[in-house]
């Protein structure tokens, strides 16, 4: 697990962000363990749903944690067919990051960025591991995955 977070820090540290890494001693790899463990709300978390899309490319969809993500509406975002969304085994081949704790940025993929998450200031992002979240600006977010903003919760 320490190799990812490892990876995550390095990442940060080498795009010169001023986003904060943070490791737990438990698993925030869910929205509801996020929650109790850096005791805030569902929507200060954003999940990065990692989908393959009809040409094979990596498609990051950013929702925020009370919501999912549509592989319809990421279909009509990039005006192809409806994406697969990718199994913990395609995550980490094609992220090199682990689920639960997959961030945004850090390899190459298209990203849609849900219009709800850019209204916040910040939130917590997957950290490289389940025990590890990073807190970005959605300024900053925005600016290092070039996502798109559209409409991708269901």
């Amino acid at each position: 697990m320490k190799e990812y977070e490892e990876k995550m820090k390095k990442f940060l540290c080498d795009n010169s962000m001023s986003a904060e890494h943070i490791t737990f001693d438990k698993s925030v790899h869910t929205v509801e363990e996020a929650c109790a463990e850096a005791k805030a709300s569902p929507d200060d978390f954003v999940k990065t749903i990692c989908m393959v899309g009809s040409s094979g490319e990596t498609i990051g969809a950013l929702v925020l944690g009370s919501n999912r993500a549509s592989t319809k509406r990421v279909a009509k975002a990039l005006e192809s067919e409806k994406p697969n969304v990718a199994s913990p085994e395609e995550v980490l081949e094609r992220t090199g990051f682990l689920v639960g704790g997959t961030p945004p940025f850090g390899y190459e993929a298209v990203i849609l960025i849900d219009p709800l998450v850019i209204e916040k200031e910040y939130v917590y992002i997957g950290g490289g591991s389940p025990q590890a979240l990073v807190k970005i600006s959605t300024k900053e977010l925005l600016a290092v995955t070039k996502g798109k903003v559209v409409r991708v919760r269901k």
